[in-house]
């Protein structure tokens, strides 16, 4: 006998065929077992995710217009905003148009009633002016006005004057402007006055309309701004170079009342 037959063996004891057998029987009947209860589960789940895709889809849907709605609205509240912004912006801008034309009209008239006042001021002193005139002429044309010496050589002078042409700056012998008659007329007695009617017209001592006497120099306008002048010759009359159309005239002091005189001999 060995020294080791006592001794058990270590190796396990061998599976017969028919055991291998059910083993892997129950093996494969598991794996199929928990496949299959796997595909369930998917069916089951795939199933269940199919019945509740509708309902989120309808939700989603509903939302989407609810957004969209809201969008809507508040971009036809902006444009309302914006229309509301603009007209008022007109409007304000109308009333500074309309306030700005107001202004100037009001200011047109204040301008037209000033204008009108100052002409009604005027008529009514060269009325008076005509008025006083006309008496101070009746009373000269009454008393004795006749010239003598110098006053007589000058009153002479210009009555021959009378019906030659008048030209803007002639000073004669056929042709006279209104301040050129009375230089040269004053020239025939050795007085010698300035060129022009403004410097005439303070040429000598201021006297009244009512105190005229042949010889004196009537200027029509301010004293140094005269735009006109002529002599008086006695009687109411005085002699001057008009104007191209009538030439040199004699007329009455009433046809064109005269502003103020000088005198100068």
């Amino acid at each position: 006998m060995s020294h080791t037959a006592h001794i058990r063996s270590h190796r396990k004891p061998r599976r017969s065929a028919t055991t291998n057998i059910a083993v892997r029987a129950g093996v494969a009947g598991g794996v199929l077992s928990m496949a299959a209860a796997g595909a369930a589960s998917a069916n089951a789940a795939e199933t269940t995710q199919t019945l509740q895709l509708p309902t989120l889809t309808a939700d989603l849907a509903n939302q989407v217009a609810q957004s969209a709605a809201a969008t809507q609205q508040a971009a036809a509240n902006y444009e309302l905003q914006a229309e509301r912004d603009t007209a008022a912006a007109n409007a304000a801008k109308q009333a500074k148009a309309d306030l700005a034309e107001a202004k100037k009209k009001a200011e047109a008239r204040k301008k037209a009633e000033a204008a009108r006042k100052a002409a009604a001021e005027r008529a009514a002193s060269r009325s008076a002016e005509r008025t006083t005139l006309a008496a101070t002429t009746s009373t000269l044309s009454t008393s004795s006005s006749t010239a003598t010496g110098s006053a007589a050589a000058i009153v002479n002078f210009l009555k021959a004057q009378v019906g030659k042409a008048y030209v803007s700056g002639a000073t004669g012998s056929s042709a006279y402007d209104c301040s050129g008659l009375v230089q040269t007329t004053f020239k025939q007695i050795g007085i010698s006055l300035p060129r022009v009617s403004q410097d005439q017209s303070t040429a000598g001592t201021p006297v009244s309309l009512s105190n005229l006497q042949p010889g004196d120099i009537l200027y029509w306008g301010s004293a140094g701004s005269a735009y006109h002048v002529a002599v008086y010759v006695g009687d109411g009359m005085f002699v001057g170079a008009q104007n191209p159309s009538t030439g040199v005239v004699e007329r009455p002091l009433s046809y064109d009342p005269p502003t103020g005189a000088v005198r100068v001999l």
